[in-house]
């Protein structure tokens, strides 16, 4: 018997109080094993938070929250480009009010020059304010990647590196290192002779793999994708994908992306000598 949707959520509430939610969903989806059952119920979470945010427009907890979850679903469960932009829009547009929540200068500043916010971030930010800058930077790089046909949206990079570097100066190894892994692909988004920094970009990749101990495969995956395709290493490909797929993907935090990267993992190699002839 299927109970209707407005049942579990209320069992959903009643089970654990509403400040807790957030966590405890973000959570909760992490350490699903199986993607299909989290892309089957991110639907009703997506509803869940959005009349939650509705009920406590103020409360940076559930922005976040909904940032994370419509940025998840538009870079891995959209079904279509459109999709994909409308869900990106929501989550950047959840982010940004959870920092204008946090801090009116906070959104100032990245709305500012570019060479305004790292001496602005140094100077007057810390460890504390990691969470909500990072969510930004996050939701601002999933906008990006969504309207990557925009020229005006690739122009914004910059201001999404220059974040995410204070992140991993001040916290090298921030939400699994996955900080790192967003480093390693900005700089390898080009090969060396069109400005790109691939080298940097493998150095961001081996930090993601050291600092998480081998558990976050996505690192693995996308170091074969991003850097070893761009310079034409197919031993180094081969070999990063393979020791993803014989991973153990149950890790704290970490399973639902591990799953992912495997999912993402096989098709590389699939392709892997179609690729390097």
């Amino acid at each position: 018997m299927k109970l209707p949707v407005s049942l579990f959520l209320l069992t959903l509430l009643s089970a654990c109080s509403v400040g807790n939610l957030p966590g405890n969903l973000s959570r909760s989806m992490m350490n699903q094993d199986d993607p299909a059952i989290v892309e089957a119920g991110a639907p009703a979470y997506l509803l869940l938070l959005d009349a939650l945010i509705l009920t406590y427009p103020d409360d940076e907890d559930f922005l976040l929250a909904g940032s994370r979850l419509y940025g998840a679903y538009a870079g891995v469960f959209a079904t279509d480009p459109a999709q994909a932009k409308s869900m990106a829009d929501k989550a950047m547009g959840y982010a940004r009010r959870a920092l204008c929540e946090y801090d009116d200068d906070a959104c100032l500043l990245l709305d500012g020059p570019l060479e305004n916010i790292r001496p602005a971030l140094d100077e007057d930010y810390d460890d504390d304010d990691l969470p909500v800058f990072y969510a930004m930077a996050v939701a601002w790089a999933g906008w990006i990647q969504a309207n990557s046909d925009d020229w005006n949206a690739i122009a914004q990079l910059s201001k999404v590196k220059t974040i995410m570097e204070w992140v991993a100066t001040l916290d090298p190894a921030y939400d699994h290192a996955t900080v790192q892994v967003y480093l390693g692909v900005l700089e390898t988004q080009l090969p060396p002779t069109l400005g790109g920094k691939p080298e940097l970009g493998r150095e961001y990749f081996e930090n993601a793999i050291r600092l998480s101990d081998g558990h976050n495969l996505m690192a693995k995956v996308l170091y074969a994708k991003q850097y070893a395709r761009l310079m034409f290493d197919q031993e180094l490909h081969d070999r990063l994908l393979q020791e993803a797929l014989q991973a153990d993907p149950q890790s704290e935090g970490l399973t639902l992306i591990n799953r992912l990267a495997q999912k993402q993992a096989k098709n590389l190699l699939a392709g892997s000598a179609d690729y390097f002839e």
